[in-house]
């Protein structure tokens, strides 16, 4: 069959909160612009995970009426708490020391995932074209190796790459400008970092990865409202991380854990660090008695300015965490992803009309304040390389006393599938069996997840080497593939004495981590057929 073509003056590829503010921002200027927008998730917030305190100023900008259109955003940060945890016991920080960057008293507790949805109506309605369930696998080019638009996948395809009955060849949609707005780690993103090398001149690029529970719980113990986090225990000083409790509507808890991915120790399995993280009597407390009813698990982009490629390229525009435009200190992006967006729109409205260049991107997110927030904001993650205890003093300093503003910035060193140390020079850790009331495995976990991929299509996470992770990384690294993937999608299996790298790709919940941080970068995460992945509900 022949591949169909459809051209349109804008391709955006994501649905996520840049993509859809793009797309909103777009048709306000210009109601008569012929746009459309492509989503992998079978619908819109199928795939988003996020904590989420939400901060209002890009909404306001972007839709002042939110309130009274029905945006899903109804909990306000009522009060706030900040813990650091031994291993029983917790210290109380005083919230009026925390950075003003750190404080939450005018935002609200919501499900980005119903944001999204939102969102997605608001454009449909102003006559944006969504199609969900379709991923872009493919970046088409000019004969100038300018961005042409991308290609949606194949349908119908087995594992062995035969087509099925049910065959249908992917579409060509061709834009005058593309705008690439994946989330993070975005497997086209990174393609056109390399290509049009945006990251020249950058430091490397940093990740955290994020879990999230949703927990029913018992009405005494439920204050919505409050905004709760913590740092220290279960990790240790030198692995950086922290959790968030939200006590959002409904007698619902929003629980998580982000880790960063630099860690040394292939031996820790972020996911069991988590569900330690719950056994703290301080936590345990708000849980017990009550239901987990979701998991998920989503790497975070966390390098900031000095990390942030350039966002535009002959044809096309990179944003929001596609890019990396998340505030660390903040641990908020979606309000800087969704300006981005704002600012992709102002930028190809521009660009449409003179038919120049993109780089005006570039003048309109520096004087936004965007870039603002992220100047601010560059030195706090890079200063907890040093360890908590100095990275905390040391941002009290750079954001309290010098509200950001120090005369020099801080510079990351490695990426993070650098920083992992060979298995026998590391302890091993020994992580307690769940008790299936407040801690549980990753089989139970995925369940919750509503993962699917259709049977018998190609594997999504290709090895660039397939004899690697047992000839060198499972001796090397004790196949660190196993412990760091939330989803139990790797495994090394032991057949007639002989080791097999296994990969459950069924259970793959879009992470992205393995693709972050496999020591060898041989694992390689691809968009699977449309609509497969986590069908996460109000996450």
């Amino acid at each position: 069959m022949a591949r169909e073509s459809m051209e349109y003056d804008v391709v955006i590829v994501g649905g996520g909160p840049s993509g859809l503010s793009t797309a909103i921002k777009l048709k306000q200027i210009d109601p008569n612009l012929n746009i459309c927008l492509l989503e992998k998730a079978s619908e819109i917030g199928a795939h988003i995970l996020s904590g989420n305190v939400f901060e209002t100023r890009a909404l306001d900008e972007l839709i002042p009426n939110w309130r009274e259109l029905n945006a899903p955003i109804k909990t306000k940060v009522k009060k706030e708490k900040f813990l650091f945890l031994g291993k029983t016991k917790s210290l109380s920080w005083p919230t009026w020391l925390l950075p003003s960057v750190q404080q939450n008293h005018k935002n609200y507790i919501i499900s980005l995932a119903n944001l999204c949805r939102w969102l997605g109506e608001q454009a449909e309605a102003l006559g944006v074209e969504i199609f969900p369930g379709f991923p872009a696998s493919e970046i088409l080019y000019k004969e100038d190796g300018s961005v042409r638009g991308v290609a949606t996948q194949d349908m119908g395809i087995d594992k062995d790459g035969n087509q099925k009955d049910s065959y249908e060849p992917g579409i060509d949609l061709i834009g005058k400008v593309t705008v690439f707005a994946e989330g993070c780690r975005g497997h086209l993103g990174k393609q056109l970092i390399k290509k049009f090398e945006l990251d020249k001149g950058k430091d490397p690029q940093q990740y955290g990865i994020g879990f999230k529970e949703i927990w029913e719980i018992n009405e005494k113990k439920h204050e919505e409202g409050l905004v709760m986090h913590t740092a220290g225990w279960p990790l240790d000083n030198n692995t950086y991380g922290g959790s968030f409790i939200y006590h959002a509507e409904n007698k619902q808890v929003f629980l998580g854990y982000v880790i960063g991915l630099d860690y040394k120790n292939p031996h820790l399995s972020p996911f069991d660090e988590f569900q330690r993280f719950k056994t703290h009597p301080k936590i345990k407390n708000i849980i017990e008695g009550g239901k987990r009813i979701s998991y998920g698990a989503r790497a975070l982009i966390e390098g900031g300015l000095q990390s942030l490629p350039k966002m535009y390229m002959p044809g096309a525009l990179l944003i929001g965490c596609d890019a990396g435009t998340l505030n660390m200190p903040k641990i908020k992006g979606s309000h800087t992803a969704m300006k981005s967006g704002m600012i992709a729109a102002e930028t190809i409205n521009h660009y449409l009309k003179d038919g120049k260049d993109l780089s005006l991107y570039d003048n309109l997110f520096r004087e936004s304040w965007l870039h603002k927030e992220l100047y601010k904001a560059r030195n706090v993650k890079p200063s907890f390389s040093w360890g908590l205890i100095l990275g905390i003093i040391f941002t009290g300093i750079d954001q309290i006393l010098f509200r950001g503003k120090f005369p020099f910035t801080l510079r990351h060193k490695h990426a993070d599938h650098e920083t992992l140390r060979p298995s026998n020079e590391m302890p091993k850790i020994n992580y307690p069996k769940p008790d299936n009331i407040i801690t549980f495995d990753k089989t139970s976990s995925v369940y919750l997840t509503g993962t699917n991929h259709a049977e018998n299509q190609p594997v999504h996470l290709k090895l660039k080497d397939p004899e690697l992770p047992i000839k060198y990384t499972l001796e090397k690294y004790d196949e660190p593939a196993q412990k760091y993937c939330p989803a139990g999608v790797y495994e090394v299996q032991n057949e007639n004495g002989k080791n097999k790298f296994v990969i459950n790709s069924q259970n793959c919940i879009h992470c992205k981590t393995c693709d972050i941080k496999e020591p060898s970068q041989n694992i390689i995460w691809v968009t699977p057929e449309g609509g497969g992945g986590p069908k996460y509900g109000n996450m």
